[in-house]
């Protein structure tokens, strides 16, 4: 088991209590332990960004972004040993890690080109020999509090531009998948990045959530999770003037239309429902088919469920890892159990795999559920686990109707080959994200990012939508004249 430390003012440092990472696919032996900081160590962790902010702000645009190129090739150099260690703690295939990898340095190399552009427009002022614009400027302190399901893209996503715009941030990653943020914080540390301006926390939420929340020199709070914890924290804000921004729970439904590639449509629900063991916020779990090709479909979607190959994630010829923990699958199993209670029929999976080399691990089949009505819960409320719901409808109408009946609005795809029905589609969907013959899943790192309704706050993610949420405005008349 390897032991690690945290960032820290620049430095690597450790207490004396530790917090054991393990392998969701044998979870038997502890892969590696992490410092269990205190709340006098949170303090300590603002001190030192409060100074680091002091110089991030003065750094030039350039600078910031040379560290953050620099930083993308070195994760990119490192991509083996950060993919395993992404795949031993969170479960992900060996080639989902991968890919989450060079997503992560893709954010980093984006913005550094983000960075060097300027944030601020000229605008006309009324007033003679008057030049008016405004200007974008960082916050200051940002805590990042990110979750296990994707351990290093989301710190990315976040910090990426956070840094570009100036800010000092703290990053609190997941308790079960925190050698994902180390890594990342590592590469940024190799690459020059000041210290103090970028710190990472490790430890129980219990025992350090309120100095991370209360500290006064906090900012801004950008945080990807559940829906209890987002409106816990929002709550806990709402009486102060730290700015927040939520990445909540999804939904997330796919229409096939009568006349869609079948074929393609099922291949899509399958990658965008059980790839990441259907842990991911965009993952589909309810798919909806017109009625005429319902029985076709079905059989197209277990047939391809059938072909995933369930293992440990390095393992040769896994395509779908284990769930991230115990506590994980155990949810997933009982809400299967639930919505066979409420009248619902599996179709594939529903269980655990029956191999005794795969008893240690957080396993659940790629499961399919028929005969599910709009009243059951499986149909409304977020599984995060493998699991896909069916249900057929007559018309394109119904459809929309059935996608937007839901507290959730993150996003939504629709399978057809016409044009007119992909449109109204898009137009008519209440979500953030639409696709139309793609999957839910799979946005790039300059496509704005976000959901409606619950599944978020106003605050979009990724491409030059996130500045808003990262920056102030502020704006400057200078008067020329005599």
């Amino acid at each position: 088991m390897r032991t690690l430390e945290t960032l820290s003012g620049g430095e690597w440092v450790a207490t004396g209590e530790w917090i054991d990472v393990h392998d969701p696919s044998d979870l038997r032996i502890p892969v590696a332990r992490v410092p269990a900081l205190s709340a006098a160590d949170v303090t300590r962790a603002y001190d030192h960004a409060e100074q680091g902010f002091a110089v991030w702000k003065r750094t030039s645009p350039f600078e910031r972004a040379r560290i953050m190129t620099e930083a993308a090739r070195l994760l990119r150099e490192r991509v083996e040993q950060i993919a395993e260690d992404v795949a031993t703690e969170m479960g992900k295939t060996r080639a989902e890690a991968t890919g989450e990898t060079i997503k992560a340095a893709d954010f980093l190399e984006y913005y550094a080109g983000v960075a060097r552009q300027g944030y601020g427009t000229l605008v006309h002022d009324v007033r003679p020999d008057t030049r008016t614009h405004h200007q974008r400027e960082p916050l200051g302190i940002v805590l990042a509090i990110t979750p296990w399901n994707d351990p290093l893209i989301t710190p990315a996503r976040k910090l990426a531009p956070c840094l570009a715009a100036g800010n000092a941030a703290i990053l609190k990653p997941a308790t079960d998948t925190p050698q994902a943020a180390l890594h990342f914080a590592r590469a940024l540390h190799d690459a020059g990045l000041p210290a103090g301006v970028l710190n990472v926390v490790t430890g129980r939420g219990s025992q350090i959530s309120e100095p991370l929340l209360s500290d006064p020199r906090l900012a801004a709070l950008t945080f990807t999770g559940s829906n209890e914890v987002g409106e816990a924290l929002r709550a806990q804000l709402a009486a102060t003037n730290v700015r927040f921004q939520g990445e909540l729970g999804g939904k997330n439904a796919t229409v096939v239309l009568a006349d869609a590639d079948l074929s393609a449509a099922a291949k899509a629900v399958v990658a965008a429902g059980f790839a990441q063991a259907g842990q991911r916020c965009t993952a589909t779990s309810r798919v909806i088919v017109e009625r005429s090709v319902y029985e076709e479909f079905t059989a197209l979607l277990l047939a391809e469920a059938a072909a995933l190959r369930v293992g440990p994630g390095l393992a040769e010829g896994t395509t779908m890892g284990p769930l991230v923990s115990a506590k994980q699958r155990d949810s997933v199993v009982s809400d299967i159990e639930r919505a066979v209670k409420q009248g619902a029929t599996v179709l594939a999976g529903g269980d655990q795999p029956a191999d005794e080399a795969l008893s240690h691990g957080c396993y659940v089949n790629p499961t399919v559920l028929g005969d599910v009505t709009p009243d059951l819960d499986i149909w409304r409320e977020e599984v995060f686990g493998p699991v896909v719901a069916l249900r057929p409808v007559d018309s394109f109408e119904e459809a929309v109707e059935a996608v937007n009946d839901s507290v959730f609005g993150l996003a939504a795809a629709v399978f057809t080959q016409n044009l007119g029905a992909a449109y109204r589609f898009a137009d008519e969907a209440e979500c953030g994200q639409i696709a139309v013959n793609t999957t839910t899943s799979g946005w790039d790192v300059h496509h704005p990012f976000g959901g409606f309704r619950d599944s978020g706050s106003p605050f979009k993610e990724q491409g030059e939508e996130a500045l808003r949420f990262y920056t102030r405005v502020k704006t400057v008349a200078i008067h020329f004249g005599a």
